[in-house]
Order: C-alpha cells, then structure tokens, then sequence
C-alpha cells in the first residue's frame, strides 16, 4: 500500500497501524468520536493512506478461493440534502490485513492528487499544475514545496457553483493560504499571493475584478480591493 506524509489538508485520511501481529488500514470512521482529534493529530500519525495498492493476483486467487477475505462493514454517519443517513461501506485497502507480509511504501506527494472537494479542484486547474505528456506535473515555478492551503465557503461546493463563480481560475504559484466565504465572484487573470482572505459580507455581493492582483490581503468589500 502507498502511503504519504500526512498535511493538515489529509487529517481525516486512513492511516496504517500494527494490530494483532498485522498490519492493518484504519479509518476515521472507525475512531470513537474521544478519539478523533488523537487520529487526526500530523504529530502522532505522520502518514496516510493513498489509496494505491500493489497486489499479487495469485495472493488475491488463494484468498477468494478460500473466501477469506471477510471485508468489515464500516458505518458512516452522513447528512445528505439534510437528511442524517448511515452509509455503509468497506475500504479497498483494509483487505491488507489478510496478507502475509503486507506493507506500506511512503511516497512522495507527486503520487498523491487527490480531488474531492472543490478546493482540491482549483488547485489542479490552477497554474500550480501543468499537463506534461498526459501527466500532471507541479509547476516548478513555485519555491514552497507545500501546496497552498485553500479554505471554500458553501457558496462553492457544487462543481456547477465553483465554475460559475470564476471566470478563470487565478494564479496561486505564490499563494501560501486563502479563505472565501459568501458571495464571492471572481474575474478574469487575477493573482492571488501570500496569505489572502475574501469574505463577503452577509448580504453582499463581492466582486474581484478582471486582473487583479491580491497578496497578504483581507478583502471583505470592494474597498478592501
């Protein structure tokens, strides 16, 4: 199983401990709530589940063949449309406990893009990541090692309300953090850099206009700009 450093972005990723003599995937779903924040803790639990596993398909015969692999049904407690539903699941990677000699392998980040939410969307779309040979590959351009931590209101989190609020997606390679809230509209070209806050104010309509250059800034009406 590939593993990687885990960020403040990956606290609620899986992560793989030493359980019965096994190593085994465990998942935030299964921590009592008491010990949620202790799971999510970047000191305690460096690493995190990629969800990339390596399999030797006659290890994966034997073990169907003798129906061994008892996956554990894990409940989710979710809200959907505001409706509270229990959702009921397994996890691909938690069958490595039934193989002898199991391990994680730590990788660099470069093997690890996850997109899922619209925040993880404006970091690959941006000028951060460039498409090289069907690959996507992160912009040399930027010094920091570490992608931008990105913060989007419920204003954004449909793909279709992301899309719409953006004319183009801004330049981040010199971003180091930004937070929208509210009803935040962006132009086109804009540069976002250093650590930057745009919150509407409740009510209120917040456009960032066409090639606009924000950095280090807190912007919560037009005159902020």
């Amino acid at each position: 199983m590939e593993v990687t450093p885990k960020t403040l972005a990956d606290v609620k990723g899986g992560t793989l401990i030493s359980y019965e003599g096994r190593v085994q995937l465990l998942e935030i779903a299964q921590v009592p709530d008491e010990h949620v924040n202790e799971f999510k803790s970047i000191e305690k639990f460096k690493i995190f589940n990629t969800n990339n596993l390596w399999v030797n398909l006659n290890a994966v015969k034997r073990l169907v063949e003798a129906d061994a692999l008892k996956m554990e049904i894990i409940p989710n407690p979710k809200e959907v449309d505001g409706v509270k539903v229990l959702q009921l699941e397994t996890a691909a990677g938690a069958a490595i406990r039934f193989f002898d000699k199991a391990i994680g392998i730590n990788v660099p980040r470069s093997r690890f893009l996850p997109v899922k939410a619209t925040s993880d969307l404006l970091l690959v779309q941006s000028d951060l990541y460039t498409l090289q040979d069907g690959f996507v590959a992160r912009n040399s351009a930027r010094a920091n090692p570490e992608n931008p931590s990105i913060e989007l209101g419920p204003e954004f989190k449909k793909v279709s309300n992301f899309l719409s609020r953006f004319k183009s997606i801004p330049s981040i390679i010199g971003l180091d953090s930004l937070k929208v809230a509210g009803d935040a509209w962006f132009g086109a070209s804009i540069t976002l850099k250093g650590k930057v806050s745009i919150v509407a104010k409740p009510g209120a309509k917040l456009e960032i206009p066409d090639g606009a250059v924000i950095a280090d800034k807190e912007i919560n009406e037009p005159g902020d700009l």
